[in-house]
């Protein structure tokens, strides 16, 4: 389930390649990757 979740926060380019220097940037860009794919994920279930 873990390497599941990794694999699709991969899809965002910017993660993949680590952009962002500073760990806060990092962090926020996880935080908004993981509530796109949270409410993505939300919407197929309820359809």
């Amino acid at each position: 389930m873990v390497e599941r979740c990794f694999n699709r926060l991969k899809q965002f380019r910017d993660l993949a390649t680590r952009y962002a220097k500073r760990a806060a940037y990092n962090r926020a860009e996880i935080i908004t990757a993981s509530i796109v794919l949270w409410l993505c994920t939300d919407l197929q279930n309820t359809a």
